[in-house]
């Protein structure tokens, strides 16, 4: 997505977030594990997800549909970023289960009609991404010559209520936040800091069980930025998160090997959560809690 400034300081910072947090290991009563989730009435082989990329043409041909389909073949989710009515619907015709991500387009009925759209063509859910309302320029955020702006409570009720679909909002980082979007009735959240949009933000696996614990099992709960291995996916699942989104490893074996280095990455990704659990007698996804996760109090 090369519209943005990613911030190195706050990659570094939920980096080393993520390798601080240290994991029991328990091996009595331990069985072969099974990854499954089940998501809005449909299951799923993981829950690793695709994270809301866009803009993948020049990743690999028609980088978007190559990038649903390498989910669907791995039974994965695929979350969707802007772009093209057709190109979604492109990826909805691979048979994947897609969540449209909007951004806050300040022409409010855009918003509407890009809701509608994926309604009409096969998405489960459809969502908002609240962190781009603004540049670094000290201004409103221009993406592709049009114009965003901040969603507020009121509306984001509105956008809520003009849709049959489940509705998320991506860029979620504080239990006030969290709080505000309950209210509102949204049925899903990704905990995010949109790999770096300010620097020095709370790394999403820091501020998640505080997220976790106000959403209390009520939404489903995806952690965005940073995460690349199986250990990084169960460390989230233990402090509350329903699912994770990968985006930075799959680009590389999507630009060599289209949709199957998705599917090889999702599923390699998978594996390494499945020895993870299997090596905690974790059973499930479910069964993983915030009691075999510690804080390492020193460095290395």
């Amino acid at each position: 997505m090369a519209y943005e400034r990613r911030s190195p300081v706050s990659d570094h910072i939920t980096r080393a977030y993520l390798d601080s947090l240290l994991i029991e290991v328990r091996h009595l009563d331990a069985v072969m594990p099974s990854t499954g989730m089940t998501l809005f009435g449909r299951t799923f082989s993981t829950p690793v997800a695709t994270a809301a990329l866009s803009h993948l043409s020049g990743t690999y041909p028609d980088g978007m549909a190559a990038m649903a389909q390498g989910a669907a073949d791995a039974g994965a989710l695929c979350f969707s970023g802007m772009g093209p009515r057709a190109e979604l619907e492109r990826m909805t015709a691979t048979g994947a289960s897609v969540i449209k991500i909007i951004k806050p387009y300040a022409d409010r009925e855009l918003v509407l009609a890009k809701i509608r759209h994926a309604e009409e063509h096969g998405a489960i859910a459809v969502g908002i991404d609240t962190d781009h309302a603004f540049d670094r320029r000290h201004g409103y955020d221009i993406i592709e010559g049009r114009s965003m702006y901040p969603l507020s409570s009121e509306e984001l009720k509105a956008f809520v209520r003009a849709t049959k679909l489940p509705f998320f909002i991506k860029g979620v980082l504080s239990r006030q936040e969290a709080r505000k979007c309950l209210d509102c009735g949204v049925q899903g959240m990704v905990v995010s800091h949109h790999n770096g949009r300010v620097d020095f933000a709370v790394p999403p696996l820091m501020v998640l069980p505080e997220i976790a614990e106000e959403c209390a099992g009520q939404v489903a709960l995806f952690v965005d930025c940073g995460i690349q291995t199986g250990m990084d996916v169960f460390k989230a699942l233990a402090l509350g998160a329903t699912g994770c989104c990968v985006g930075r490893p799959l680009m590389p074996p999507l630009k060599e090997k289209g949709p199957d280095g998705v599917r090889e990455v999702i599923e390699n990704i998978t594996g390494d959560l499945k020895y993870t659990m299997a090596m905690t007698a974790s059973p499930d996804i479910r069964s993983i809690d915030r009691s075999i996760v510690r804080r390492a109090d020193f460095h290395w």
